[in-house]
């Protein structure tokens, strides 16, 4: 009778799971790890359902843990693998698992229109839809004459507590931190930092945060800020809201602005191979691209077939200096890049 007893509550607990991510354990899915913005991905996954009569059952990450959290996950599940597919919003943690072994080859078809920076050579990971790390401005605090127009401006004794950035640990905030060590190399970017520091800035839990409080002026406490340091499709939202905002693209005559791609990949002996790769060519397809692109997102096509009606306000590879920057070195440089971050930036 124990042995019985425990046999249905494990059976419960397994329907209980079934009920709350809304199939039938007959119905076929595919189990997609997304630190994409829930608000953007949900759509996308009813129409693929629709098309394909294949559930997803996502799991998001955390905005304060963003993209760092479903790393980790993946590397904990590594020997018993429960996800298909990761759909990674930014694509250094994406590269790190390839070098771990931790991903499956798997040549999409709807990856052949990409340029060839955009898929790894052993088809391991491809990008798609980018974000650009931008300047967001408080129009009303900072006329235009005024506006910063690099990131090094912002070390300026003018800016000195004004300024606000997400925690450089997580999230695309960690990714430019990562590819500031490759461009700029270690120690400068590391000196960088450490005047932005030193200048007062202030550190809010996500991107999102940033571009909210310079929206308002001030932060949750009162104090003020001016400008942040954030993602276009952060800032955009900001703009929907008609708060007073400019985005300003950075170092258009140095570095350059960096771009971010989302990267989409499929777990080294996943649960259902065939369901990732459909949700894989899904995901790469024009058609997807696209709806990053007009929806709020606002994300930039890299796929050169599509033809898509963007914002002014975002500036594609073609208008703006991109950042020509090492992916995969800068992913080497993720866990020194990290360990600095949490040093200094990691608060009380």
């Amino acid at each position: 009778m124990p042995g019985k007893s425990k046999a249905s509550l494990r059976g419960g607990i397994a329907c209980l799971v079934v009920a709350l991510v809304g199939c039938t354990p007959s119905e076929p899915r595919v189990v997609l790890y997304c630190a994409q913005d829930r608000d953007f991905a949900v759509p996308l996954f009813d129409d693929f359902y629709r098309g394909s009569n294949l559930r997803i059952v996502p799991t998001y990450d955390t905005e304060k843990n963003k993209s760092v959290g479903l790393y980790e996950e993946l590397l904990a599940e590594r020997n018993r693998p429960r996800c298909d597919v990761f759909w990674n919003n930014e694509i250094l943690s994406t590269i790190r698992l390839q070098k771990q072994g931790l991903l499956e080859p798997y040549d999409s078809p709807s990856a052949k229109p990409y340029p060839s920076e955009a898929k790894a050579r052993d088809h391991t990971w491809h990008a798609f839809a980018a974000r650009a790390r931008i300047l967001i401005v408080n129009t009303k605090l900072v006329p235009e004459k005024e506006r910063p127009r690099s990131l090094f401006d912002l070390t300026e004794p003018h800016w000195r507590g004004r300024i606000v950035m997400a925690k450089p640990q997580f999230g695309t905030a960690a990714t430019q931190l990562a590819c500031l060590f490759q461009v700029l190399g270690e120690e400068r970017a590391k000196r960088y930092y450490l005047d932005l520091k030193a200048n007062g800035i202030q550190i809010a839990p996500g991107n999102k945060d940033v571009a909210v409080w310079v929206g308002r002026g001030r932060t949750p406490t009162g104090q003020p800020v001016s400008i942040g340091i954030t993602d276009t499709d952060d800032a955009m939202e900001e703009l929907r809201e008609q708060h007073e905002v400019a985005l300003v693209y950075p170092d258009r005559d140095g570095i350059g602005t960096l771009l971010i791609p989302n990267a989409v990949s499929i777990v080294k002996g996943c649960p259902n191979r065939d369901g990732a790769r459909r949700l894989v060519d899904y995901l790469l397809s024009a058609e997807v691209e696209k709806r990053l692109a007009e929806g709020k997102s606002h994300q930039v096509p890299l796929n050169p077939d599509v033809k898509a009606e963007l914002p002014s306000e975002i500036e594609t590879p073609t208008k703006v200096n991109a950042m020509a920057v090492d992916f995969e070195k800068a992913a080497d440089q993720w866990n020194e890049a990290e360990r600095f971050a949490r040093r200094e930036f990691a608060g009380p």
